[in-house]
């Protein structure tokens, strides 16, 4: 069966929306793709969540502040049905925000966050009861090729068993938990996958009416062969550098091969097994000098040493595109996908609310 992983975000999401990019984080044995389950609902509230202040919308900027939070939180936060959201759990799952976040939970958004960490564990709890109720089935060697997915994320198996001792868990228990959200998943599949539906006329009608997002930039595609220099460099290590990069450029004008030199001489190592290849780019993405001298050069030129806080560069453009709007026929899959995760996520989140309202529900902070 199909998986569904928008299903599966949830926590981690939450606060994700952060300006600056957060460090890569480690595999995690979470399955999922690296995110445990949690209620549906968890996508819709990751802005509003956000934390860096700096992304949160104005809307949520305005909202009244939420209901504080006991500096020392009790061992039960909440009952669902009976059924305890335990203090460890919840902390768990905060560790894991911020984790993924790359940073801690800001003190002045604590209780808006916390709170919607528990409304985040109270939903999927309730996700997990229903599909108890329903007896949805999962196969053993349906959870032994989640398992292996999320073994296959780790360089060995020793690497594997770190990261279960690191989180404190087993591999009985990582089944037991996969065994679980597997069952969420194929349940909410059932429940609201029939109810999606996206037209033709909705593609059209959607890129219409967003037309500035599909405005691509001015853009050249380039390479470049980089002699560095330390960050502060005196006149004498510049100048050793300088020499270095002239003698590359001295191999180019005479003939040699660019991408074959890059791979030998250049000292970024990200772009030198590339050949030197750096891709597109828009302007403002690179340092200004290294910018205004690719932006100036046409396909197939080569440009002298130019200097940048990085070192000495010989730039080479292969292609000079200009802005242009994309047109339908290339950005309909990316809408047609786009509003299926939105009719999904308004599924999801009407489904968690019918739960909510039968259920018995006791917050205890």
């Amino acid at each position: 069966m199909k998986k569904v992983r928008w299903l599966l975000a949830g926590i981690l999401l939450i606060g994700l929306a952060c300006r600056q990019a957060p460090k890569p984080p480690a595999p995690s044995i979470a399955p999922g793709g690296g995110q445990p389950a949690a209620s549906a609902t968890a996508a819709s509230t990751a802005n509003s969540a956000a934390l860096s202040p700096a992304s949160a919308p104005a809307a949520q900027a305005a909202a009244p502040p939420a209901k504080p939070v006991p500096a020392t939180l009790p061992a039960v936060l909440a009952r669902v049905n009976g059924e305890e959201i335990a203090k460890a759990e919840f902390e768990k799952a905060v560790r894991n925000l911020e984790a993924r976040a790359g940073q801690g939970v800001p003190f002045d958004k604590r209780d808006g966050i916390y709170r919607q960490v528990l409304d985040q564990l109270i939903g999927y709890r309730l996700l997990v009861q229903e599909s108890r109720a329903r007896k949805v089935a999962v196969t053993d060697a349906e959870v032994d090729a989640q398992i292996a997915q999320v073994r296959g994320r780790f360089p060995n198996d020793a690497a594997f068993t770190k990261a279960l001792a690191d989180q404190q868990t087993s591999l009985e228990t990582l089944k037991l938990d996969t065994r679980t959200q597997m069952a969420v998943s194929k349940m909410l599949e059932i429940e609201i996958m029939p109810t999606i539906s996206v037209t033709d006329k909705d593609v059209q009608t959607f890129y219409e009416d967003n037309k500035s997002r599909f405005n691509e930039p001015e853009a050249v595609r380039a390479s470049h062969i980089l002699i560095r220099f330390p960050e502060n460099a005196d006149d004498a290590a510049k100048k050793q550098a300088k020499a270095r990069a002239e003698e590359v450029l001295a191999k180019l004008n005479a003939g040699g091969d660019f991408a074959a030199l890059a791979k030998e001489y250049s000292q970024d190592a990200s772009s030198a097994a590339k050949g030197g290849d750096l891709g597109f780019f828009p302007r403002l993405q690179t340092v200004p000098e290294f910018e205004t001298v690719a932006f100036s050069l046409q396909p197939g030129q080569t440009s002298g040493l130019v200097e940048t806080k990085f070192g000495y560069h010989i730039i080479r453009v292969a292609e000079h595109r200009a802005a242009s709007l994309v047109p339908l026929s290339e950005a309909s899959q990316q809408i047609q996908q786009l509003l299926r995760q939105q009719q999904q996520q308004k599924g999801a989140d009407a489904f968690v609310d019918r739960l909510k309202a039968k259920a018995k529900i006791d917050i205890l902070i």
